[in-house]
């Protein structure tokens, strides 16, 4: 007791930290579409899934996920119909953040596409995990 007494300050950091874990991880919890960079990177190698990079052209240009097809959020709606042949395929979709694809998840959604994923933290993300990165133009 004495020892929480003249360490209070380290008791409410680690109380605090062991809250927000649980909210996020409550958070997540029930969200499937939601997809870690090695999540991402089996269902890619084990089901063929498509990557769908909707990020702005000149970002997608400094670096993307290797093999990811460009399609700026801007243009997803006038350009769903090639995706078509993909539908009945994982498609994986990633921005810088996660942010935007999280939007174009539900874009995706309403025009009928079923297996639709989140990389989630995007780019950033990907990036930090140490996954490849491809600079050619896609």
């Amino acid at each position: 007791m004495e020892f929480l007494q003249q360490n209070w300050y380290w008791a409410a950091l680690a109380s605090a930290s062991g809250a927000w874990l649980a909210v996020d991880l409550i958070r997540n919890r029930g969200d499937k579409s939601q997809l870690s960079p090695v999540e991402a990177t089996l269902l890619i190698n084990r089901e063929d899934a498509i990557i769908i990079d909707i990020r702005d052209p000149a970002e997608y240009a400094q670096g993307h996920v290797p093999n990811a097809r460009h399609i700026p959020a801007g243009e997803l709606v006038r350009r769903s119909s090639e995706l078509e042949k993909w539908k009945n395929q994982p498609l994986i979709l990633c921005c810088a953040t996660g942010a935007r694809s999280n939007a174009a998840l539900d874009t995706l959604r309403k025009a009928g596409f079923d297996k639709l994923y989140n990389l989630r933290g995007g780019m950033m993300e990907w990036q930090k995990a140490g996954q490849p990165i491809s600079r050619k133009r896609k």
